[in-house]
Formats: C-alpha cells, structure tokens, sequence
C-alpha cells in the first residue's frame, strides 16, 4: 500500500499544471413524531404589520433537546430594524433569518418578497436554495454511515466502484475523508463549467482523471462540486437507496424538516418559494447543481434551517450523536486566505468534512456558505454556547452576509459595526467583493 501510495504520488507529482479560474457555484416529521406549533415566544421579532406571518408547526420536536440556559445577549427589536432596513435596499430582493441563542430558536423571521416587485412575502416557511450549505448534510450522512461501520473515512473512494476518477489513478489513494474536506488533488471548481453547460456529472467526475493535478490527494484543499458529489454515489452504495431517499429518510424527516427537498420540482412546488434574481431580474431556476445534490442540491425554509442548525450543535443526538459532529467538525486542513471583510474579520480558516472552522475572539465556531445562480445563504454557530445565525436571501448581493457579524459582535459583547451597511446615507449595493457569499 506505501509503495503504490509513492507511486501515485510520484505520479501526480509529474502532472502539476496552472490553476484554472474558478467556477459560479460556493463555495446548505411527517409520520414520524408529532410536531407542537410554534409557541409565540419562539419568534422574538415582529411580523411586519401589514403581512401577518403563518405559525410554523414543525418548530418544537420531542427529538430536539435542549440543555444550555442563560441570559440572551441580543438586542432582537435592534436586529429586526436593522434587517427591515437592510430587505428595503434596492440589492436585496428577499430573506429570511434565524437565529439560536442558548440552545434556543429565539429568532425566526423573513423580510421582502419572494419576487422583486411582488406582494407575496418572504415567511418562516418561505422556501429558498441552500447551495453549498449541503454540503453539511453530505459530511452528516456520510459520518452516520462511519459511525455505524458501514464504511470508513480512511478508506479509498476506488473501494466503492464510482464513477470518480483522478489524475494520476488518485482514486486509488483519495480518501472518503479527502474528497469531504476538498484534498483530492484537483483545481479549484474543477468542471463546474461544463457541469452548468449541462453535461452529466458522471461523465464529469470520469474526465478529472484528464485534469492536471495541482497536488497529490491529501496534500492541500482546493473546493470542488463534482468531485464532491461522489459522496452521493457512496451513500448509495452503501446503503442500496439513492442519495436523496436516504438524506430524506435519516436527516430531514427525523428532525422534522417539513418543507426540506433536494430537487428542482422540491423547490418549486413549495406552497411559498423564493424566486431566484440577478439584481431585480428574476430568472429561471435550471438543474444543474440539483443533479449533484451532495453538493449543492438542498432546499428548505429558514425555519428548517434553523432545526439543522440546532442539531449540528449537538441538540438532537437522537438524530446525529455528538461523536459524529465530532468528527464531521474537526479541522482537516488549512484553507487559502481571501481578502473580503468576512475573512479579516474571521482570521484563518480550515476545513473540516463539509464544515468550515473559524476563530473569532477566541470562540470556535463552525459554519459554511453557499452561492448558485440568484440565490446565497450562509450559517455559522457556535458549539460551546449553543449560539448562531442562519440567512437564506434570493439575490446575488452580499448585504445580508453581514447579518452573521453584527450577530456575532452581539452575542460576545463586541463593538457594533455597520456590517449590513445602512448606517451611511447612501446605503447602496455592497460590492461582491466586501462580504464573501463564498
């Protein structure tokens, strides 16, 4: 195994070549319990005055403990000001926020429309596009099945006959655990165009082996949709179901993510559905992230996100144990440093499976973003604290990543900034560049 493991590597080694630039994408119980409807405490801000907003019933699940009490640190009226300010810009179109403090959903709330220049408003329920939040889910899946013995993180992806092949044979030395955490050896967003051109992503995941190599496996990170999506292929052959059946059946359901869905046909015939914008346009949603859905294939309301949330921070172990988000959490490699507001603020980051970690004023805290064509979202949380935030928008602006910080600066006593940028008179589009999606 060492010597075809040199050998390999030797291999790679002799096929670096450039880096390409990178692609679009970013780089998330019906019949089971009874659910109890929301109680009005839950949601601590107001509903805007001329659109009441429905109850969600799928808030308070017997699955979902909650073990962390103390006194909440967030200013909601301040909050719930600040990001109707934020959802009257022209940028931002709609979106939908929620936060968890103390181990409780405190904050759940939608802003805007659903169409720019429509009446029909974004609601808890509203259902928008995760992008690369999925990938969370992916890692969470993939980790059950290790957990169970099913199959090992260490183990080479060519042990489960994919249809992933590497330069070099690297299928044969990457690892389930490298292709989570992004270390197969490829460029950044490797076929991710052609991939949006339409081609299948098997037919994709075959031609990397044609790709030249940056690093062996193992050796750096470099973000990936194609190749991560192998996951998916492994989940099935693991389990004999197909990867959305499986997510469906082991995630969403158990934690009571009513209006959660991993296809196209799942977002659009959401009773309320967030229609993608670039800018104020309104366009078409197309099928090319959902046909690698490990990758980029999650929809759900915020409220959804919100019970994913509070499980990753260890609050529903019935549905995934704390020894997997042990695991699934635990920093695997350092990632490339960018020069956004988001990254200085945050320091140096590094991938776990499927997760980013992050250090912010000496709290650990682990998150992930997400970006498809009209459409962002983001979420970031911290374990200790049972504390986070959550925003899913359907624009292509940057304004509403800012929520994540004037949260944070809250929950841990810091100076306010004007991270969502409507402190100035003008309080125009944000730049892509200032607040990473990504």
């Amino acid at each position: 195994m060492e010597q075809g493991r040199a050998d390999v590597v030797k291999k790679i080694g002799k096929s670096i070549g450039k880096r390409p630039k990178a692609a679009a994408i970013g780089g998330g119980i019906a019949g089971l319990v009874s659910l109890l409807a929301i109680a009005p405490s839950l949601i601590a801000a107001r509903a805007p005055a001329q659109v009441p907003q429905p109850v969600y019933t799928g808030a308070s699940s017997p699955l979902v403990s909650s073990t962390v009490r103390a006194p909440n640190k967030i200013n909601y009226e301040r909050l719930d000001q600040r990001l109707r300010i934020a959802a009257s810009k022209s940028d931002v179109v709609g979106m939908a926020v929620a936060v968890i403090e103390n181990g409780q959903i405190t904050f759940v709330q939608g802003y805007g429309t659903t169409t720019a220049g429509g009446s029909d408003p974004v609601t808890p329920n509203t259902v928008f596009r995760w992008a690369s939040l999925s990938k969370g889910v992916a890692a969470t899946m993939v980790g059950l099945l290790a957990d169970e013995g099913k199959l090992a993180l260490d183990e080479p992806v060519a042990k489960f006959n994919t249809s992933l092949r590497l330069p070099a044979n690297g299928e044969q030395l990457a690892t389930v655990a490298d292709i989570l955490s992004h270390r197969v050896g490829l460029p950044h967003n490797s076929n991710d165009n052609k991939l949006e051109a339409g081609a299948d992503p098997k037919v994709l995941r075959a031609s990397l082996a044609d790709v030249d190599a940056i690093c062996p496996p193992d050796t750096c990170h470099s973000y990936q949709n194609i190749a991560f999506d192998t996951t998916s292929e492994i989940v099935q052959r693991v389990t004999g179901v197909p990867y959305t059946e499986e997510v469906r059946r082991r995630i969403f359901a158990p934690l009571g993510m009513q209006n959660a869905s991993l296809t196209r046909a799942g977002l659009m015939s959401a009773r309320s559905w967030a229609r993608p914008h670039i800018g104020r346009r309104t366009v078409e949603v197309n099928d090319n992230y959902y046909r690698i859905p490990a990758a980029g294939g999650v929809n759900s309301s915020i409220m959804d996100l919100a019970l994913w949330m509070r499980a990753q921070m260890g609050l529903a172990p019935q549905v995934v144990p704390e020894r997997v988000l042990d695991t699934i959490h635990k920093a695997r490699v350092n990632t490339e440093r960018r020069n956004t507001t988001f990254s200085r603020v945050m320091g140096p980051s590094r991938y776990a499976l499927g997760w980013r970690d992050y250090t912010y004023e000496g709290h650990s805290l682990i998150g992930h973003q997400g970006a498809v064509m009209g459409y962002r979202s983001t979420i970031l949380f911290d374990p200790a604290t049972k504390s986070g935030v959550a925003v899913l928008w359907n624009s292509q602006s940057t304004r509403p990543s800012g929520v994540q910080l004037e949260v944070l600066e809250m929950l841990y006593d810091q100076p306010r900034n004007d991270w969502l940028k409507i402190d100035s008179p003008a309080g125009g589009p944000i730049s892509a560049e200032d607040i990473a999606a990504q």
